[in-house]
Formats: C-alpha cells, structure tokens, sequence
C-alpha cells in the first residue's frame, strides 16, 4: 500500500512540473509562418497586366529562404548556452616496442610470423584488444595495441609474458599481509600484475611458505616490487585485539542506532567489531594503530564496569504474535526504546515458545521502559477476514481504486491477501474501519457475483476464442463477463466470472459452441507440395469448386514458405470424409496427367519431328493432348520431354519414336558382359563409355541396374555405329578379363616388412619385372596372412615364383653377433632407440638387443634373416668406425644469421645434420662473451669467414654465440660446414619492367607469397610511387639463382603475351542494320556466344546511346577477326531474304497476344518459326497498331493468319465492351490548373485552358549570378563551408577558403 501510495505522488509530481521554454524558443515559436504551399507559390515579380500565357517567374530568395545566422540565438535569448562537452571515444592506442636483446627465445618463434600471430589472435581472444605485430630489420618487434584501457593493460601484460625475457623475483613477506596485497576476491592483486605487467604468485593458504614470487620485465618486477613492500609496511604500523564481554551488555556498547560505537571509533580512530545481536559471542575485536588499539579498548571495558554495576533487570509477559512490534523493522522499536529510556530490551529467540521479555538498565529507568514496551505491544491489531481467493482482485478494484480508497479512509493500515483470507495489519481504531469496509465490499460480490468452470478440450480453445479473440471479446461486452482459460496441473478449464445472470448465459453459449465442436472432425492429407498449385487451380478455380461443394468444411493449403506436404481439413464428420475422398480423386487425376517421359531422338530428325511449320509436333500435340518439349535451336541435348496421361506419353512416344525408325536403320542390340567389368568399362565420371559413345556416332548404351543382376548391355543407334560400338564394348572385355587373374600366397606377418623392403623397394622390384599387382592385407583384414596377385596369368606366377623364394629365406631366420665396445652403447639406445630402430628399418627388420647397463659386455645380438644380419652388423660397425673417428670442428657465423641458418622450425638444420650424418649445436644467444683469438669475419681453423668473403677480416671481435660446432667424421663435419656457409643469405638486386610487378605480387600479394615459398627467397619490391625496376631478393645463393632464373622467365612471359595481347587487339568494324542485332545476338545470347567461341573474338554491339547505331566491332586475331566477319556477313545475308509482312493489329491487343512473360509469343514463335516485332515507342508515333512478322513466305502467312484470329476473338470478347477510360492527367494539365488558380498576377488570362510551355522558372538562382558565373558550376565537396565537418573529427580549415557555389555564407 505504501509502495502504491509513493507511485502515486511521485506521479502527481512529475505531472506539476512547468514546462519551461527559454525567451529565445519562445520568441522562435511566435514568429514561425504556418506550413503552406500558397506564399511559396507566390511569384515576386509578377506584373498586374500580364497575359495568361506568361510563365510566372518565382524569386529564388522566395522558394529557398536562408537560415538564420549564427548569433540569432544569442540576439534572441541573451547569454549563449552551455558550450557542448567534446565527446572522446573510450578506443586507445598504445604502441609497445621489444627490443632484439629483450626478446623471448622459445618455441613460439621457431621461425617466422605465423606462430606470433597465432599468439597476437589468442591475446585478443582473451582480451578483447586489437594488436598488430610489426617485425623489424634488427629483429625487434613492435606492437600497435588498440582498445579500451583495462584491455590495453591486460594485453601488454601478456605480450610481454609472451614475447619478451621474461626474469623473476622472490620477496619475503609475512602471511598475514597477504589479505591485503590480495584484496577483496583478489581484485587488487590482479589490477597490480595489470599496472606492472608482472605474475605475481602468491603461496595457497595451506602452504608455509612466506616467499611471493615476482616474473616478468626487470623494470615491472621493481614496480611491482615496490608496490607490495608498501603494502606490507602499511600492515606492520597497524595492530589488532579483543576483549570479552558478557553478550547482555553489547546494546550499552553499540548503543541506540550505533551512536555510541561511531562515537567512539571517532574519538580512538580505531576499528571496533561487535558481534551482531543475532549471534552468541562475547568477543569483541579492536583494530588499528597500536595506541588507537588500548584507548578503545580501555572505553570499552569502563563502559561495561560502569553498566554491570548500575544495571537491574525486570521481565514482562507479552503475547507472542505482538513480539515484532516491540521489535520493530530491523530492530527499530528496541533502539528507540534504548534511546528514549537507556534501557536494553531483550527478546526470546523467534524459534522459542517463550513470551517473556526482559528489560536491563538502571533501577530508575525500568518503570519508564516497561510503559513504551507495553504501548508498543499494543500499538498495532492484526485480524483475518474470510474472503474467496476469486474476490481478492475485485476487493484491490480496478487499478487498486479499493485500496487507495482503503488507504485515504484508513491510513497506515497493511493489507495482505491470503489463499482464501485478507490479513489486516495497523492502528486499531484504523483497522476496524477498513474491516467494516472490506467486509461491504466482500458481502456484495458474494450476493451478486459467481463463477463457473468449465473442462475443455485444449483443440477446441482456438475456436471458442474466435478469430483475433472475436468470440470471447463479443460474451465480454454483451454480458460483462470475464472468461479466462486455466492450463496447470494438467487441467484444461476456461473459467467465467461476473454477474450470475451472465455467467449463466456465457456457460450456455460456450457448451453449446463446444458440443458443436465435438461433432465437428479434423483431418490431415498429405500431398505433394508440388501438386498444391495444381489443386488450387488457375485464379484458384479448382479449389473454390471443392469449397462451394463442402461449404461447412475448412480447406486450409500451407502456403509455399511453410515447406510441408499437409492440408487440413475441417468440418463436419460426413462432408470432412467426403472432402477427402474428392480431393485425393482430384490429386490422382493431376498425378495422372503429369506423368513425364524423356525420349532421346538423334540431333538429325528433330526437324522431321516438327515437321513443316511445326505441323507434326502439333498435330500429335493435339491428338495425343500431350506437351513435348524440344531442345533449344543450339543446345548439343538430343532428349525429347513429353508430358501428360500415361497413356497418351506413350503413344505420343511411339509416333515420335516411328519417325525417326522410318527415317534411318535404328536398330537395337544387346551385349552380354559380364556385371563385374561394368565400373572399369564405364570408366572415372563417365568418361570411358562417353567417349566410346561419341567416336561411334553418338550411339546410346545403356548398362542394367546394379539391383537387375543382368548381364545384358543394350546399345541403340544407327546399324553401323552400334556394330562399331559392340566390337569396342567385346574387345573391352576381354582386356578386363585377361588382367583379372588372381592367386593367394601366404607369409607371416612379421615378413611382410622384409617383402616389401625399405621405402617399399623390394615390392616395387617384383611389380616392375611382372606387371603383376601384389596386395598386401590391411589392418581392418581378419585374414593378414593372405596376400593378393592380380593380373595376367603369365605376370602372376612369376611375381608368386619370387614371392614365395623371399618368404622361404624369411622363415629361415638365425641369430649372429657383433662387438661394440660399451662406451659407444648410449649412443645406439638414446633418443628411445631411433638409431636402432633406423638400422632395423635397412636391413629387413631385425631385430638388436645391447647388453642391460651395468653388465659390462661388449656383445649385441642380432635376430633375423642371414642376409639381413650381415647388413646390420655392417651398418653398426660403420657406425662404431664413425664414432672413433669422430671430431668437433667450429664455425663462425654472426649470432644474427642463425635464424634464418635454422629456417622454419629448425628445418634446413635437420636437413644437414640427416645428409652428413653429424651433430650440430647452436649456441645460446645469451652468451656474449668474446672469444680470444678470433675476429668476426674468421672460422674455427682460420678459413675466410663469412661476412668478409675475399675482402680483409673486419675487426668486430668473435662471442661465444657467434660460433656453431660440428660433431662427426672430419671430411662430414667440413661438408655440413660448407652447407652451413651455403645457408647464410645474400641480397641481389634484378632489373624487373615495372608494368610486371602487380604480376609478380598478384592479388592481395598471393603470387609473391607463393613465390617467396616456392623458392625460399624473401623478395622486397619497390614503392609504387618510385616506379623503380629493381626487386631486391635475398636468400641463400642457390636459392637466389632459381628465384632469378624464375623471374627472367616471368619476364620471357610477360614480353610474348604483350606481344601476343598486341595481336589480339585487332579491330575490325562491320556496317549492319540494327534490325538484324537481336538476330545476331540470338535466345541468350546463344548465337554471338558461339561466334565468339568458335572464332575466339570479342563481338561489341552498339549501347543505346552510342551515335551510330550501325557499327559492330570485332576485336581479336587479324584472320580470325575476318573470318568471324564473313560468318556475321553470312548471317545477315540469310535474314534478308526472309519475308516480311506488317499487319494491323488494335495496340490494346498486343499485351494478350504477348502473354505473361511473354509466354504466348514464345509459343507462337516456336510453333511457326518466325520473328514477331511489335512498335517501340519512337514507331508508335507513326502506326501504333503495326505489328511485323518476318520468316519464310509461308511461315509468315500460317502466323499471320494465327495473329489475327487471336486479335479478332479479343477484340470480340473484351475491347467492345469495355467502358471508355478517363482521359490521363498529365504534368502539363498540372502546371495549366496551378497557374490558372493561382491568386496573383493581373489577368487571369483564357480561363485555364493555356499550356504552359516554358516550364517553372525561377529567378535569381545562384547559379545565374553573372558575377559568380565564371568559376561555378558544381558543387564543390573540397569545401568546408558547403560540405563541413562532424564536430571534433573535422580536419584543419584550407587557409584561402573555396568559394561557395550556394553564394556567400550567411
């Protein structure tokens, strides 16, 4: 209620508040002319004697007024406003910058950009900021941040985490001071690791440690450093304590509202933590400064002293339910009573049966406190009045009109709805009223209203609610009732309010609707959504005669966006089941009527089959009242489609199919090939059989389902070619069959390895001396022992001949040793073994046990076939041999070079270090120290080194990074040394024309990229402003040479298609009339398309605006271009001499002779084989009812004949009774009627029957301005005073401003 009450006045509040308008809107306002067209339309210089042919001139000052000038605002209202706050974006940038001796060497840059970015996207996954990574010259790296300021901070956290050394750091701190550095839920440890970018790590609470541990950039871990140090200062000057007093004195303490606690937190400066009154403890904790600590604490133990020697006690019985009001909302009432009389109120605990309540403080106070205890006992009366839960809404009102009412007659009175009760709380006199009140209204609802429920079934909601809710809206407003449907618990039941009278009725209306309902049935039917429109009919005939039979029953379509197959039906039982039958009738005779065939008929007789203008295609188009559909004039596609009864497609087939029959030998012939051959006959796509196909005359072969289990093939055609097919098909076959040979052998599968061979070598062997194929079982075969020869027969016992001589020596395995001396042990079994198992893998899979460690013998056992024993025992003694002669050589490289020596992951490496079989050890960047002896520039044993080649040593000093050493054989070492040498990048600069270098970089720089990894070469091209020649590119000097050698041959390229472009861009012009373009171009495009492949030219048509209309260009090789213009001469040639006819036809016909889309035309077109061409609007000047046919004379004469039946049967049912149409208003009609009516001006001229010629003209434009004529003709965007920038985000003013083509500014 006081909420309600609240709303309501802060309502009224807001509707009291002026509108005030400040003295310049107001003045505004008062001056503003009214929107109208009439003083706009005024002209200014108009003369009172002027004739009414005159055109009025119209003032542009007039039309177009200015807008006030800038300090109208200032004029008006006095002061200016406010000036308007610049609005900054929350976006910032910062750029981070890690330098080449700050960066992190670790695997993330093993080598090149794409594991950084990968890293820059996670960071922005994370974050949320933008970052873009620019990699220098000197390897540094540079990053471009973008974004808020907490995800700046978060994103240069982990960049640096990232990408730069990361050092770190151990502080001592005391346990109990790491609340503090972590704040509350951590907040201030994670905005600390944030300002400094550090991790910061914490020990976890059941860890004894007190070391925090500090890592990131040496100058964060000194800010972070000095930031947790302060920290832990602040917490060693602050101390805490406790003191214990009995819980009966905590009120005297706190005091009435807290007031002596903040006292003397002020007075101390100390922090003092009571327990709350709820909880059980005597305790009371003091924090603070050490002396803030003693003087509170000292306070506070007087305080308790003082009151334990004054205080006494008395209890008083108070009924149970009045407790709260003693209490008050949280504790108000006893704080009060604390304040007024100094003395404690204690209550029995609200789970306790207990009324007793007993009051502390001094003996003089009691009797005091004991009288506000029990006046406010008493101060409020609670009492339920029984009321049906349904009159609760009608007891509130109508937007809680009752209750405000309540409200004004019974302040301070709580009223709370129950179940089936209404609980009033309040002043005792208030709430007899509001009883008294209440139980008026409750007593006439239950006299005059009631409320029925009734159960309906869910389905029938929709109809009883009606159409937008027509039904239950019209039972509302006619017997103001309230009906509501009720869907819990599994009960479905619409429920009525109101006046007995009209609930009474609402209930017969409503049961009469639902047992209407319940005679009524719904059906669905399924049918194809493509036969819908079929159903519906054209303009929906079809479906409006289903509905005028069945006018109870509901036909509901889905529309096509729904996507289902469903139609609904709703009705009476009877007429539903008799819809559905009518409908399926229906949909079986649509079915029936769209049955389609395809009939392949060769390219030659389609002709015959249409006959003389198109008198055989119609004459069995009618009698067999079938569509068929023909290919396109220049479509390759040789099927026919006829469409209709079942029945009549056939016989429509059959007569088609007996043309062609009598026309040419067609025969058909069947081939027996057996079903296994049919993939490899048929060939990858197709491709096979299709070609087979074309070479023997465009025969059809036809192979049997694969579920038929035929062996028949049909082949149909000319005698001729299918005789020629059947002879490729047999001969087919018969290969197939030859090479389809297969036998078994069998070998363990431990030796499949030693059949196949190292990188499959032994296998290949056998094939290639074959031509046997050997399969070998995988791993999903049950049976891996099993192994497969396919081919010829011959092929396939010699590849089993020499399986099974390799599977006899495998079976005949045998054991052998081999002396190694112990030291060398570790060598063969570390890395988990990888030179054994290589060993292994040569010699045929043997298998190499070494002695266990600690048993100090020099023999390895070897297992295997006796060959392959010998070869493992002379590849491990080779190896032996190697590791004796093993040394370490050094060389000099600049620690810079070592990436790009390396490559990407390491890869150029691991290929000299594979190719010479050495070892070859980096060393660690960090290690700068110089080495004595040696200069850059001079390798380990005094070679020239790298930088300086042949020129003299420079003087730069050797560090330890610098020099890379090379284990292994010496004559190894020195070639993977050289390979090393060969590794380090030069720079070549190639002279490349400038036209060729958006080649070379291709679209967004693909072709470059792809370049520089073909050749592994980095090329850097020039600016496009320099418009230099030279491409720098570096890399190694083998890699340097390819890329060069590539690049000459891209411009090899370039210099013969520019030639060859030059050649290609011969044009030659060809006069034609443009009657005959549309000829040329053909359906589509059909006809210029195939010229301009088949003479590979470029065919350009005149555009609509070009001056002569005449010319065609063809564009292309000098012979090709000629011979293309014969073709086009050839085809000209022809359509002048085809017969031309124009005949009269009404222009309001031409619409229905054209057709929607142009559907009638297209057929007649078809049909007759003839051009039609209707006016264009420049020709309906002259004959607006001329209609051309153009074809052979007797084309021409069956389409005309056609034409004018059409027209004379339109004409007949439509056009002479159509009504005569209003004559259209025109522009000009307009402009005559407004100068006519327009009010000044003199003469009124002729009556307004005087056109105006001379349009609308105004004078005084700015345009007209003789003064400004010179320079102006457009506007110009450059300027800022016609086009001004946005606010803040405008650039710098021109300092010589641009004149104005609006005039000068205002």
């Amino acid at each position: 209620m006081q909420a309600a009450v609240m709303e309501e006045s802060n309502a009224t509040n807001i509707e009291q508040q002026p509108n005030a308008l400040n003295n310049g809107q107001e003045l505004v306002s008062s001056n503003e002319q009214p929107s109208s067209p009439t003083p706009v339309a005024t002209p200014t210089s108009s003369s009172g004697t002027g004739t009414g042919n005159a055109t009025p001139a119209f003032s542009y000052d007039d039309l177009f007024p200015a807008l006030p000038t800038n300090n109208a605002n200032a004029a008006l209202g006095g002061n200016a406003g406010p000036a308007i706050a610049r609005v900054t974006s929350s976006q910032k940038t910062q750029v981070l910058h890690v330098p080449m001796e700050e960066r992190k060497s670790t695997e993330s840059e093993k080598f090149g950009e794409g594991e950084s970015k990968r890293i820059c996207q996670q960071i922005t996954k994370e974050t949320g900021a933008q970052i873009e990574i620019v990699s220098g010259k000197n390897q540094s790296l540079t990053f471009l941040i973008k974004g808020k300021q907490s995800e700046l901070l978060d994103a240069r956290r982990k960049i640096l985490m990232s990408f730069s050394t990361q050092a770190s750091r151990q502080v001592n701190i005391p346990r109990e001071h790491y609340r503090v550095i972590l704040g509350k839920r951590g907040e201030r440890l994670r905005e600390l690791e944030r300002l400094t970018s550090t991790r910061i790590n914490i020990p976890h609470q059941n860890d004894e440690s007190d070391v925090i541990t500090i890592a990131g950039t040496k100058e964060g871990i000194e800010r972070a450093e000095q930031e947790i140090r302060q920290l832990s200062a602040e917490q060693y000057k602050k101390s805490s304590d406790r003191t214990a007093v009995p819980k009966i004195y905590h009120p005297f303490i706190v005091g009435p509202y807290g007031e002596n606690l903040n006292k003397l937190q002020e007075e101390t400066g100390a922090k003092i933590n009571v327990p709350p009154q709820q909880v059980q403890k005597d305790e009371i904790i003091i924090s603070g400064e050490k002396d803030a600590v003693a003087a509170a604490k000292a306070k506070v133990e007087a305080i308790y002293k003082d009151m334990e020697k004054k205080c006494s006690t008395v209890s008083v019985e108070v009924a149970k339910p009045q407790h709260r009001y003693v209490i008050g909302p949280k504790g108000s009432t006893i704080a009060e009573i604390l304040q007024l009389t100094g003395v404690s109120v204690e209550m029995p605990p609200n789970d306790s049966t207990s009324e007793t309540i007993t009051l502390r403080g001094p003996q003089v106070a009691l009797g005091n406190a004991l009288t506000v205890v029990y006046q406010k006992a008493n101060s409020v009366k609670s009492v339920e009045i029984n009321a049906p839960h349904w009159i609760h809404k009608y007891v509130i009102g109508r937007k809680g009109a009752n209750m405000k009412q309540l409200e004004e007659d019974c302040p301070n009175v709580n009223v709370n709805c129950l179940e089936n009760k209404i609980k009033l709380e309040g002043d005792p006199e208030n709430v007899d009223r509001a009883v008294s009140y209440l139980n008026d209204i409750i007593r006439n609802y239950e006299e005059n209203f009631t409320y029925e429920v009734m159960t309906v079934n869910p389905s029938y909601y929709k109809h009883i609610i009606g159409k937008a809710g027509a039904n239950v809206n019209r039972l509302k407003d006619e017997l103001k009732v309230n009906i509501n449907i009720e869907e819990r618990e599994g009960q479905n039941n619409i429920r009525i309010e109101g006046p007995k009278e009209g609930v009474r009725q609402a209930q017969l209306e409503l049961q009469e609707k639902i047992d209407k309902l319940e005679n009524e049935k719904s059906k669905d039917v399924i049918i194809d959504r493509r036969l819908h429109r079929s159903i519906i009919g054209a303009k929906g005939e079809k479906i409006r005669e289903v509905k005028d039979r069945y006018r109870q029953v509901t036909i509901t379509i889905p529309t096509p966006q729904e996507n289902t197959d469903i139609v609904k039906l709703r009705g009476p039982k009877e007429d539903v089941d008799k819809c559905h039958k009518d409908l399926l009738k229906l949909v079986k005779e649509i079915q029936e009527s769209s049955h389609i065939i395809e009939v392949p008929i060769f390219k030659q007789f389609h002709k015959f089959v249409i006959g003389k203008g198109g008198a055989n295609i119609k004459k069995i188009r009618d009698e067999t009242q079938t569509k068929i559909d023909l290919p396109a004039e220049g479509d390759t596609n040789e099927v026919i489609v006829i469409t209709g009864k079942k029945e009549n497609v056939l016989e429509a087939k059959e007569r088609i199919q007996k043309i062609q029959n009598e026309l040419s030998d067609i025969v058909t012939e069947e081939v027996q090939i057996s079903p296994k051959y049919y993939n490899s006959i048929i060939g990858t796509g197709g491709k096979l059989i299709s070609s087979i196909m074309e070479e023997c005359g465009g025969v059809t072969i036809k192979f049997p389902n694969s579920d038929s289990k035929s062996d028949k093939v049909t082949i149909r055609g000319p005698k001729d070619d299918v005789e020629k097919a059947k002879a490729q098909l047999l001969e087919l076959a018969n290969e197939r069959q030859q090479a389809s040979f297969s036998v078994e052998v069998r070998a363990k599968q431990q030796h499949h390895k030693f059949l196949i061979g190292k990188n499959g070598a032994s296998i290949r062997k056998i094939r290639d001396a074959t031509g046997a194929r050997i399969i070998f079982p995988s791993n999903e075969d049950s049976d891996k022992e099993a192994i497969i020869i396919i081919g010829k027969e011959e092929s396939v016992n010699k590849a089993k001949e020499q399986l099974e001589a390799i599977i006899k020596e495998c079976d005949e395995v045998t054991e052998g040793e081999v002396t190694v001396d112990p030291k060398h042990h570790k060598h063969f079994v570390a890395k988990r073994g990888t030179i054994l198992h290589r060993i292994s893998e040569e010699c045929g899979g043997v298998m190499i046990s070494f002695p266990r460690p600690g048993t100090n013998s020099d023999k390895v056992t070897i297992k295997g076939a006796k060959e392959c024993i010998e070869a493992a025992k002379q590849r491990i003694e080779e190896t032996v041999a190697d590791l004796e002669a093993q040394t370490t050589i050094e060389v000099i490289i600049p620690q810079r070079q070592h990436r790009t020596i390396m490559g990407a992951r390491g890869f150029k490496v691991q290929q000299v270090t594979s190719e010479f079989d050495v070892q070859i050890k980096f060393p660690d960047r960090d290690a700068t120290e110089p080495v004595e002896g040696l200069t850059n520039g001079v390798n380990g044993d005094g070679d020239a080194g790298v930088e300086g080649g042949d020129a003299e040593p420079t003087a730069e000093p050797v560090r330890q990074c610098d020099v890379i050493r090379i284990t292994g054989r010496i004559e190894k070492c020195n070639a993977a040394k050289q390979a090393l040498i060969d590794l380090i990048p030069i720079e070549e600069e190639l002279n490349v024309p400038f036209d060729l270098h958006r080649t070379i970089i291709g679209p967004r720089g693909a072709n470059v990229r792809q370049f520089m990894s073909t050749h592994d070469v980095h090329v850097e091209l020039p600016p496009s402003d320099l418009k230099s020649d030279i491409i720098k590119v570096s890399g190694t000097a083998a890699r340097v040479a390819e890329a060069k050698e590539a690049l000459e041959k891209m411009i090899e390229d370039y210099e013969a298609d520019r030639a060859d472009r030059e050649l290609r861009s011969f044009v030659l012009q060809i006069e034609v009339d443009p009657e005959y373009h549309s000829k040329l171009i053909g359906r589509q495009g059909a006809v210029i398309n195939k010229l301009r492949a088949d003479y590979d030219v470029n065919i350009s048509l005149p555009k609509r605006d070009d001056p002569n209309q005449r010319i065609i260009s063809i564009t292309g090789y000098q012979a090709k271009a000629e011979t293309a213009r014969d073709a086009i001469l050839e085809i000209v040639g022809e359509l002048q001499t085809l017969h031309r006819e124009v005949i009269e036809i009404d222009t309001r016909i031409h619409s229905h002779i054209i057709g929607h889309r142009g559907r009638t035309i297209r057929k007649i077109l078809d049909d007759y084989k003839v051009d039609i061409k209707f006016p264009s609007a420049e020709e309906a000047q002259n004959n607006a009812n001329a209609v051309t046919i153009i074809g052979k004379e007797e084309d021409v004469e069956n389409a005309k004949e056609m034409l004018l039946s059409m027209a004379e049967d339109y004409e007949r049912d439509y056009l002479e009774n159509l009504p005569p149409s209003p004559q259209p208003q025109t522009v000009g009609a307009f402009l005559t009627a407004s100068s006519g009516s327009g009010g000044s001006g003199g003469g009124g001229g002729s009556g307004g029957n005087n056109t105006n010629e001379n349009g609308f003209i105004i004078k005084d434009a700015p345009w007209e301005k003789k003064q400004q004529a010179k320079n102006l003709t457009a506007p110009n965007t450059q300027s800022q005073e016609d086009f001004p920038m946005f606010a803040a985000g405008g650039g710098p003013v021109a300092a010589t401003p641009i004149t104005s083509v609006w005039g000068p500014k205002n």
